[in-house]
């Protein structure tokens, strides 16, 4: 809006009818005073639209520098961002709060070890759990593929209706011709005709190749670097209640700014700075009952 402000500015400042002309260009013209004041306006009127351009365009600076995050996130792949995130909302919860109810015992090595033993079997549990839930999730593309496939030579009919409900939803003003010669061209490839259906139908897409082995090596990955940070300290020091004022500080800031980070990750630009403040908060109060709570118990029965 403010360019085509300027914009205006300038056309009121030069842009003047033949008779304005041939008044300004008329020494014995009695309008020079009025001629002299619309041009110093029209001046008045550039400078001021284009101290807001410079504010917009300040604006926009700031819109960038904010969104750079999410530019820079944007470049992975959103199913191995989900599964870091996954691996680290976990890694930085679970070891954290054995870790701090293990503390309670009063022995440092007593806590490296259980939390290395937690960290291995954890990190192969999750890895072992997204592998699992990605090879499902490719058993049942393939079988939505072929029981399309089956159909397209099996009953027509029926996978024209599917096509014609689909382009309905898509556009309800579809002629009925459009939508003849959209399944006739259709017809003409099996397999995209099946990928459409699968697609656009169903809501599925074809997964990745190896999609297990990256989710398994990305969930146990992210959980062990997660579950690391609060057993780092405990290598330090030699009182384990250092150790554990020590963790939890740490885990304060490194939840905050996960809970931060993963607002950011999921809601992109439109999330605003109350709601990452709020996700960061809750993160920290969630690992810091968990933790608390592990710590609690395991001092009763200890």
């Amino acid at each position: 809006m403010s360019i085509v402000s300027l914009k205006n500015g300038i056309v009121s400042a030069f842009s003047r009818d033949s008779q304005d002309k041939q008044r300004l260009l008329d020494p014995n013209s009695s309008n020079d005073q009025e001629d002299y004041n619309h041009l110093n306006n029209a001046e008045h009127s550039i400078g001021d639209n284009s101290v807001h351009l410079h504010k917009t365009d300040d604006d926009d600076d700031g819109d960038e520098s904010a969104s750079f995050l999410t530019s820079v996130l944007g470049k992975v792949d959103p199913r191995v961002m989900s599964d870091m995130v996954i691996g680290l909302s976990d890694g930085l919860t679970v070891p954290f709060a054995l870790t701090a109810g293990l503390s309670s015992l009063g022995d440092s090595k007593l806590v490296i070890t259980g939390g290395f033993a937690e960290l291995i079997s954890g990190a192969i549990s999750m890895g072992l759990g997204g592998y699992l839930a990605a090879k499902s999730e490719l058993d049942y593309y393939h079988s939505e593929v072929k029981s399309e496939k089956q159909k397209f030579y099996s009953n027509v009919n029926e996978i024209n209706h599917e096509i014609e409900d689909i382009l309905l939803d898509i556009n309800e003003n579809f002629s009925e011709e459009t939508i003849i010669s959209f399944i006739r061209d259709m017809k003409k490839s099996p397999k995209l005709m099946c990928d459409f259906l699968v697609r656009y139908g169903k809501g599925l897409e074809e997964p990745a190749e190896n999609r297990q082995f990256t989710s398994a090596i990305t969930i146990g990955g992210a959980y062990f670097v997660g579950g690391f940070i609060p057993l780092l300290p405990y290598f330090f020091v030699s009182i384990v209640e250092t150790g554990l004022l020590i963790s939890i500080i740490t885990m304060i800031f490194t939840l905050f700014i996960f809970g931060f980070v993963k607002a950011q990750i999921s809601l992109g630009d439109q999330c605003s700075t109350y709601k990452k403040l709020e996700e960061a908060i809750q993160m920290v109060l969630v690992g810091g009952i968990a933790a608390g709570s592990a710590w609690f118990l395991v001092r009763i029965i200890g």
